[in-house]
Formats: C-alpha cells, structure tokens, sequence
C-alpha cells in the first residue's frame, strides 16, 4: 500500500486542464508502467482524497472514469484494485480485414481525420461551417422545453421541421402536405429505404454515370441489375436515354437534378419535360437526388414540381451544415409516404429528434440561409482558383465552370488516376480517381475535386509533386 500511496501522491496538477482528467491521464500512465501494479488495492476515496488535495467528488469522478477504461475494478465492501491485463494494455488493432484494393483504401481515407489534405472528398472545410450558429442552435435546443430526450422521435420526423421543410420547397416549385414529407438520418439511408419499397431483386435500375459511388454498392445490396447512361456537363443524350428503357426496361433511374455530382450539370426546363414524358410512357420511377440544391446560383427546375407519382424527390443538409449530423428526407407521394414511415418503425429507423431539433431553430432564424448564401459566394471564388492551378498542371475541365462543390477533370496525358491517387495516400494526399464514381472506360483519365478542401497552397504544392514524380 505504500507504494500506491507514493505514486498516488506524485500526481501533480498544471493549470488549464479538468483536475479529474489529469488524475485519469497520470494513474493511466502509472498502471500502464507498473508503477501501481496489477491486483494492487488503492486507498480509499477519503485517503485518495487527502494525498491528491482534491475534493472526493473528484476522485469518484476519476475512479469512476478509470473504470470504463478497464483499469480498475471495484469490489463490494473490499474496495478499488488495478486491474492491469494484456488485453487493457495492447494497443495493436490486429490485423485490418477490410479490402485493400485502391479504390477501397481511397474510400475510407475520405472519411478519415488523421491531418491528411483530402481534395477528395465530399463535404465542406470545418472552417467554412457556421459554428457559432450551429452552436447557438444546439444550445437553444437543449434548453427549449419541447425537446423531449426520454421519449422516441415520431416516426414521420420532427413536425415542426417538416413544417420548415415545407415551406422550403415550395420555393422548388414542389407544393406538398406535411404528410407527404419524411425525414432520414441521411440520403443513403433514405435511398436504401426506398429501395426497399421500389425495387425487387433482379430488377433494373438506371443510373448516371459518372455518379456517388454509393449508388451502385447499394443497388448491389438489393439485388438489382445496374445500366447507366453517361452524363457530362450539358447532360445526356436523351435519344441514347430511350434506347435504353426499351432495351432493359429498368424500374427506376436515380439521378441528381441539380449540380450532378461530379460534373455540376443541372437539368434544363426541356430535358426535365423530356425525362418526365419518357416516365409516363416507359412507367420507371425517378428518383431524383437533390442533395445541393442550397449551394445552386442559377435557379433551375425540378423534376418533383410537376408532381409525384412518378417521382420521389430526397434531400439533406450533410452537404452544407454538418457531415455528422446528417438530417435529410424523403418527399413521396401519400401511398409511398405511409409506407416509408411503417418502414422506418420496423427496421428502427426512426430519426434523432435532437438532430432535427437543431436543424429546424436554423433555418426559422434565418441563420442556415445567410450560410448558404455565404458557401455560394466562396466556393465560386475558389472554383476559379483552382480552376486555374488545375489549368497549369495541364488538366482540362469537364464540368460547369463557377458553380458547386466539385470539379471534374481530365488528367493530362499519360496519367493514371489510381495509380496517382496511390501515391497521394503516401504523401498525405487523399484524391478521388474517376473510377471511384465511373465505370465507363475513360474514368481512370478523370479526378474529382472538392473546390472547398482544393482552394489551398499545399494541396497545389502536393499535387504537382506528384506529377513531377
């Protein structure tokens, strides 16, 4: 016990720091050092208490906390004893199991925070998020008397937040009862929902390409048969478009209405009328994704406004507000509406009410608009910068200019897009190759970039020290 004593009376506190988190962190250090070692009994919370000069509340605090971290145990009646094993100290994750193909490897460190440049991903900066408001409005929420944490979310989603909804996309054009508007934790849960209720295994589905590259990992889930029809900045060719509904007779084509990702192209007025004609005729459903609508600068039409029998209509606001708290939703028509909401109970998915919360307080203050509005401004000042560095590097634009997250480009000659987005990896560089979002022959020319995560000194610097390589 003396020994414990003397450890345990070591400690020794710097300012600026939570006085029960620098207990944690030094008696972590001494357990996993041996300096208090394995099945030693620590002195009481009053004893503690007197060699540490703290509080006992502050002790509990920290046994209770080395506790969850497995490096104490408590006995009833005996008290708290160090319990140091193998399996508390090994820090090997063991062997990683996941697919190394590169493409697979590209796919998780998109989503991986460890300090790399990621020009390839899919969301917004940290920094050009609006954190005070987002902090504002998660405050509010907590306080405000309607938000009730014992209970479940209603299934159809936070009403006043469909109510918000609603009037947000009357400005689309689409004119809709609440009923009718039901919310997701994010668009591919909500596009895996729907698949559930508008696909059977073995049917066909039409899809963009190039397109999000969760698109055809889920169809693949489903059982459904994939046909694409290639899209590029002035959108597709609607005569090649027919051919294939009379060849394959697909039951749904899935598509970004808006700032299509990764090209930027948004349908016009006459291949919105064209599309929703050939629906009627050939009887698929669309699926239309319009996930960047709040980032568009030139209003165009949707595909929804003109009804929904033929066409559900998905959104969200992970691209815009916050990738973690991903709130989005589904606008069906009443049958698919009541179908999706039994659905969201039976297989648990009910959305966070908190979540929702959150979203609603900021776009009733106005504070998510002023955002949007701002993201627009930036992302077509740094379209231009690094429009013009891709320019110098000697790749050549294949998406509209100005407007939207993303560039989609053509490498120069002799590149290889996995291939350079391997040595990315190894120079803490995440890019995202063409064959991540195309199946067509030409992908591995191509690479999208994120005009957000682009627009820097060192992105540029780091891509063409690739190149030179």
């Amino acid at each position: 016990m003396q020994v414990q004593r003397a450890v345990i009376a070591a400690v020794v506190f710097q300012p600026g720091v939570p006085l029960v988190q620098q207990i944690v962190d030094q008696l972590s250090v001494a357990i996993s050092q041996g300096g208090l070692p394995h099945g030693a009994k620590l002195p009481p919370i009053r004893e503690l208490s007197d060699l540490m000069s703290v509080g006992k509340s502050t002790v509990v605090d920290a046994l209770d906390r080395l506790r969850a971290k497995g490096l104490v145990v408590s006995r009833q009646g005996s008290g708290h004893y160090v319990h140091r094993t193998s399996t508390t100290l090994n820090t090997d994750t063991g062997p990683d199991l996941q697919p190394q193909d590169t493409l697979s490897v590209v796919r998780r460190a998109l989503l991986l925070d460890n300090g790399a440049l990621r020009p390839g991903c899919g969301f917004l900066p940290t920094s050009w998020l609006p954190a005070d408001e987002l902090l504002k409005a998660v405050r509010g929420t907590l306080r405000a008397t309607s938000l009730r944490m014992g209970e479940y979310g209603v299934a159809g989603g936070y009403l006043p937040l469909r109510q918000a909804l609603r009037v947000k996309l009357s400005t689309f054009g689409i004119e809709v009862p609440v009923d009718q508007i039901i919310t997701t934790a994010n668009t591919m849960q909500a596009i895996d929902l729907l698949m559930r209720l508008l696909i059977k295994p073995g049917d066909t589905v039409l899809l963009d390409d190039p397109c999000y590259f969760n698109m055809h990992a889920n169809l693949a889930l489903h059982g459904a048969k994939v046909i694409t029809i290639a899209r590029d900045c002035d959108g597709m060719d609607l005569e090649a478009f027919e051919q294939l509904l009379i060849a394959h007779k697909p039951v749904l084509y899935m598509t970004n209405s808006t700032l299509h990702n990764p090209t930027g192209h948004s349908f016009s007025p006459a291949q919105v009328y064209r599309l929703l004609e050939l629906s009627h005729r050939y009887g698929f459903h669309i699926l239309e994704d319009d996930l960047y609508c709040d980032i568009q600068q030139r209003r165009t039409p949707r595909l929804a406004a003109s009804g929904l029998d033929n066409v559900t209509y998905i959104s969200g606001f992970s691209k815009t507000l916050t990738a973690n708290s991903r709130v989005s939703y589904a606008v069906l028509s009443p049958q698919l509406a009541a179908r999706l909401v039994a659905l969201k109970m039976a297989c648990g998915g009910v959305t966070s009410e908190l979540a929702e919360h959150i979203t609603c307080t900021m776009l009733s203050d106005g504070s998510y608009t002023k955002h949007t509005r701002r993201t627009v401004d930036r992302l077509y000042e740094s379209n231009s910068r690094v429009t013009s560095w891709l320019a110098e590097a000697g790749c050549s634009l294949s998406s509209l200019p100005g407007e939207g997250l993303f560039i989609w480009t053509r490498l120069p000659d002799g590149l290889h897009a996995e291939t350079l987005a391997r040595r990315g990896l190894e120079n803490n560089l995440v890019l995202a190759p063409g064959t991540l979002l195309s199946k067509g022959s030409e992908a591995s020319h191509y690479m999208r970039f994120n005009v957000a995560h682009s627009d820097h000194t060192q992105v540029r610097e780091r891509f063409f020290r690739l190149l030179d390589s």
